[in-house]
């Protein structure tokens, strides 16, 4: 369910979201991840002659994270939804024989009879 200009909109279809969509959420994660990079290299900077331990934590995490960021930006697009557990599949019809009308099981005829 997501809001658009304050109507709530209901996804009642099995379809994926639009590729703009998709494109669009994909590049929010990657500047969200690069932010939380750029904020932990500032961090190794201001803390290494206060807490040196801290700092090259926060410069591994900065060195992580870019790749990190473009594996899931590249990850590619969602799965198709599956069905809602409240599908009930339709009623099956019976098969046709060649002959046009449903199938039968034949009797078996005593080898020798024709």
């Amino acid at each position: 369910m997501r809001k658009h200009g304050g109507t709530e909109v209901f996804r009642i279809t099995g379809a994926r979201q639009g590729l703009a969509d998709d494109v669009r959420g994909r590049e929010r994660r990657y500047v969200i991840s690069m932010s939380v990079r750029t904020l932990s290299v500032i961090a190794a900077v201001l803390l290494w002659n206060v807490e040196r331990h801290v700092a090259i934590v926060a410069l591994v995490l900065g060195g992580l994270l870019p790749y990190v960021a473009v594996v899931i930006a590249n990850a590619g697009r969602e799965k198709p939804p599956t069905l809602p557990s409240t599908f009930v599949p339709g009623p099956t019809r019976p098969e046709l024989s060649p002959g046009g009308t449903t199938a039968e099981p034949r009797a078996e005829r005593p080898s020798g009879q024709s």
